[in-house]
């Protein structure tokens, strides 16, 4: 019996090190190495670690929603002006006097609003996703001038700021934590339910998942909804951290989700890559631009760096995908083999 246990560790500890995320945690531990000697020591420093920490926790929620969406098969361009459009609503509402918890619901069911409108003119109207989610963002960003009159709101919630600003042991943000319970929520629906798994099926072959009775549309019309909230929710964690809303929110981060995704090896062309995969990629991200503003690179050297990450994460996805690609014509063409024979 403990033989047969030992074997059993011994075999998940061998897959782990075979795996996607094991390769991306040496390549985290790599740039940690590379960038500490870069800023002498100051990359390491436990308030760094914080500030990269604060940083995924505004991106995680995105990388969550575009990373099963991409599962799946498709993107969401909008989420960055979704986001935006729901803080600023979360905003307004709290000026007004209206309780923290209504105001945050009312952003969370408008941002699913949006998801569901996206979702809608791709099911219903057969828009491409990348069109149908650009107009989306250009539309929520433009609500968001006339939210907000545009000019900034001031955020004084002490619920919400609690959670922005609120750290555990000093170091560790409060906010963190969700992002991590998110990761996990995610991870276990993504692996280990029916839906999870058609998730996976619809990304990798969509006809096939027709046909064992799946019903596409009304999947990603959930992935759509969930990838709104996901983004409102980002969006109040935000200007719960800053104590302002304004009209930039989180629109910069339109590409951020997808681009940790994509380094935590979920594919563009859908059905590979997991949570725990893309909570790594989110990690290489944050790292990636805190050192960047260590570094002392002024915005523009910093926008083209990240433009030349999202390229490296693009180029990792096309041999992913390649090797993916290889490895079902060789399957094939040993299954058509052994027909023959």
């Amino acid at each position: 019996m403990n033989t047969k246990t030992h074997a059993k560790r011994f075999s998940i500890i061998k897959l782990f090190l075979k795996s996607k995320v094991f390769t991306l945690i040496l390549f985290l531990a790599l740039l940690v190495i590379v960038f500490s000697i870069m800023t002498g020591g100051r990359f390491i420093a436990l308030v760094n670690i914080r500030n990269v920490l604060q940083t995924t926790s505004v991106i995680g929620l995105l990388a969550v929603g575009a990373g099963a969406l991409m599962i799946a098969g498709f993107v969401d361009l909008s989420v960055g002006g979704i986001g935006t459009m729901c803080a600023l609503l979360c905003a307004v509402m709290l000026r007004a006097g209206i309780p923290w918890w209504i105001s945050v619901i009312a952003a969370i069911v408008l941002g699913g609003i949006g998801g569901l409108i996206n979702a809608f003119f791709i099911n219903k109207l057969n828009f491409q996703p990348f069109i149908a989610t650009l107009a989306m963002a250009q539309i929520a960003e433009g609500v968001s001038f006339i939210i907000c009159n545009a000019r900034p709101i001031q955020v004084t919630e002490p619920a919400l700021r609690f959670i922005g600003g609120g750290r555990l042991f000093t170091y560790i943000p409060y906010s963190v934590f969700i992002v991590m319970v998110a990761f996990v929520i995610y991870a276990l629906l993504m692996n280990k339910t029916r839906f999870g798994r058609s998730v996976y099926l619809i990304g990798a072959n969509p006809e096939a998942s027709r046909l064992a009775g799946l019903h596409p549309k009304k999947i990603l019309t959930i992935l759509f909804v969930n990838s709104g909230a996901l983004a409102a929710i980002s969006g109040i964690l935000l200007i719960a951290r800053l104590g302002t809303a304004n009209t930039t929110g989180i629109t910069n981060n339109r590409f951020s989700g997808m681009t940790a995704a994509v380094l935590g090896g979920i594919s563009f062309g859908g059905g590979s890559g997991g949570m725990a995969g893309a909570f790594v990629g989110l990690l290489i991200l944050g790292s990636f631009n805190i050192a960047m503003n260590l570094l002392g690179l002024d915005a523009y050297l910093q926008t083209t760096a990240a433009g030349l990450l999202l390229i490296v994460a693009l180029i990792l996805d096309y041999f992913i995908v390649r090797r993916s690609t290889q490895r079902a014509l060789k399957l094939a063409e040993k299954m058509e083999s052994g027909d023959s024979i």
